[in-house]
């Protein structure tokens, strides 16, 4: 774009204005600055007017200066913050312009109902899921409000630290529920605070048990520990799944005693915004936005006694492990396989 419309310009006005004054580093405003183009030309794509994605880039603009003044302090159990600022609707009328919904799927409504129906009964429902884009939990709660409302705004999502320590993310995290977590990968960045870390998984986890004693609690984890990313042939892979991290959600949900069910859950949202190629410890990545279709695939619940006559404790739970895996990659190459067709 050669000539910037009236209204992308007030919000480059308003970013310049926040950096020269000095309440937007310089590192940021060069992220925020790319999102923005990158935004915006997603934006065209869709066929969209620029001016109606203005406003929300300047509510973004000054969340991120007052998250930068005054750090929001996470709880291990986060709540979504309705007000006095609505983040919730925040991160959805952000991202809901990027999704081409005439081309995207939710498949297994069915598993939904039958999830809906179990809440309503005190059961809980856990999703076994990869995990690609920081807008995941925006993603899905988009593409349910219509068929599900209630769950859209019901699921509790085991969340990294990156999610709640990056003055980018944070603005969308707030409008999530959260079981904030430290994972595998980061839990020894930097090594002297790795029991401090230890401990807090420890309380979160305790948390957790507390809410699937509860009842009626829907929780997303990716066992993966990360976002799926690209191999050497430049294609998105679903990350293998930790046996332990399954093993440790379904040893909690037995000690509850609330019935809870398993669901592997297939996400393809890595185009919304892709992560970086390779895992990145410091705080403050580049995100690149496009508009592009997502699909997410609901696969009826799975039998967590599977693998039983494996009489080798690690042997059995690295199989069903595999299986979950097996069964969240085959169904998430079906949706790869779909937005292939779709392509012009």
């Amino acid at each position: 774009m050669d000539k910037k419309s009236t209204s992308e310009q007030i919000f480059l006005d308003e970013l310049n204005t926040l950096h020269d004054s000095g309440l937007i580093p310089s590192k940021y405003y060069k992220i925020l600055l790319q999102f923005y183009e990158g935004f915006i030309q997603a934006v065209h794509q869709a066929g969209k007017r620029p001016e109606t994605i203005v406003p929300v880039f300047l509510r973004f603009a000054e969340l991120l200066r007052k998250q930068l003044q005054e750090p929001y302090e996470f709880e291990p159990y986060h709540r979504k913050i309705r007000s006095p600022i609505d983040y919730y609707q925040f991160s959805l009328d952000f991202v809901r312009p990027l999704i081409n919904f005439s081309q995207s799927n939710v498949f297994g409504l069915d598993v939904l109902d039958e999830i809906e129906e179990e809440m309503k009964q005190g059961r809980n429902a856990v999703f076994l899921a990869n995990h690609q884009t920081e807008a995941d939990p925006q993603a899905i709660a988009i593409m349910l409000q219509k068929t599900h409302p209630h769950l859209a705004e019901s699921i509790i999502y085991v969340a990294g630290e990156r999610v709640v320590t990056d003055p980018l993310a944070i603005p969308f995290s707030m409008g999530c529920d959260l079981l904030c977590v430290y994972s595998k990968r980061y839990i020894d960045h930097p090594p002297e605070l790795k029991m401090e870390k230890q401990l807090h998984n420890k309380n979160t986890m305790e948390l957790m048990s507390k809410l699937l004693q509860e009842g009626g609690k829907a929780i997303y984890v990716a066992p993966s520990g990360g976002r799926d990313r690209r191999n050497a042939k430049g294609l998105v892979e679903v990350a293998p799944f930790d046996p332990q991290s399954i093993e440790m959600f379904y040893l909690m949900a037995k000690k509850a005693k609330t019935p809870t069910s398993f669901y592997p859950l297939s996400l393809s949202t890595y185009d919304l915004l892709p992560p970086p190629e390779t895992v990145q410890k410091e705080l403050g990545e580049a995100r690149l936005a496009k508009y592009s279709p997502i699909h997410l695939f609901f696969a009826p619940k799975y039998d967590m006694e599977s693998f039983q006559d494996e009489k080798d404790k690690t042997e059995r739970r690295q199989k069903r492990a595999d299986d979950i895996w097996s069964i969240v990659n085959q169904n998430y190459l079906h949706c790869v396989h779909l937005s292939k067709k779709a392509q012009p």
